[in-house]
């Protein structure tokens, strides 16, 4: 199974949707994914991934089923200068917390406690694990088993904090160092892939990570949206 995350594009948060500029990445996403074998479109319940999807949505002649789960992980916690979005923290604040280092208990440590973290990332490895298992795949502790194979491709229009969160519970790493080391641009691709290297065994492999190849060739450089430090563009 094939399971693609796409950042929504360039936002306009004031209005939930896009920019100029984000309508454009979103139409140059949309030549790129209307050529793949997609078996179901998902996506987030917000203006702005709608508004993502659309070109793609209209291009290919599908719709794509709306996820209230894939909506931005947008739980306000405590910090320093009031309350935060779990990954807008200074790295002498988080990398104090040694729990939030673990796997098992980020999101019941503090500051995550001092919101809905807890209680929505439960929701959603819930959510995420019975969309998995409607392809054959169950969750078996921190693997997956696979009761029916599957060669599906799911595509879901979402957004970055929500996508770091799912790629903390399908690859077993605690979300704030994906949440504070990694980027995703916006309408970049992210494309895991189960392993299946025993015939009941399945383990989702991360291939590609906040790719940008449609903006590259379609001569529109990357947003920078949600990145605090200078971008390395070819």
């Amino acid at each position: 199974m094939r399971l693609i995350l796409i950042r929504h594009g360039d936002p306009d948060y004031e209005h939930d949707s896009l920019t100029e500029k984000g309508v454009r990445e979103a139409e140059l996403l949309s030549e790129r994914v209307k050529k793949w074998n997609v078996t179901d479109f998902y996506c987030s319940p917000l203006g702005r991934a709608k508004r993502t999807a659309e070109p793609t949505l209209a291009k290919t002649g599908r719709e794509a089923i709306e996820l209230p789960w894939l909506r931005e992980f947008l739980y306000l916690v405590d910090g320093k200068e009031g309350k935060r979005i779990p990954w807008d923290y200074y790295p002498s604040e988080w990398t104090n917390e040694k729990p939030l280092f673990d796997e098992e208990t980020w999101h019941n440590a503090y500051p995550m406690t001092t919101g809905e973290v807890p209680v929505r990332y439960e929701e959603l490895k819930r959510e995420l694990d019975k969309l998995l298992k409607g392809y054959g795949y169950e969750r078996d502790g921190k693997f997956y088993r696979v009761r029916a194979h599957s060669d599906a491709t799911a595509v879901c229009f979402c957004h970055f904090g929500v996508s770091m969160v799912i790629l903390s519970h399908l690859l077993n790493i605690p979300a704030p160092s994906l949440l504070h080391g990694c980027f995703m641009a916006p309408t970049s691709v992210t494309v895991l892939n189960t392993e299946e290297r025993f015939e009941d065994e399945a383990y989702f492999r991360l291939q590609v990570l906040g790719d940008t190849a449609h903006l590259r060739d379609g001569n529109e450089p990357p947003s920078q949206s949600g990145y605090f430090a200078p971008m390395h563009i070819e």
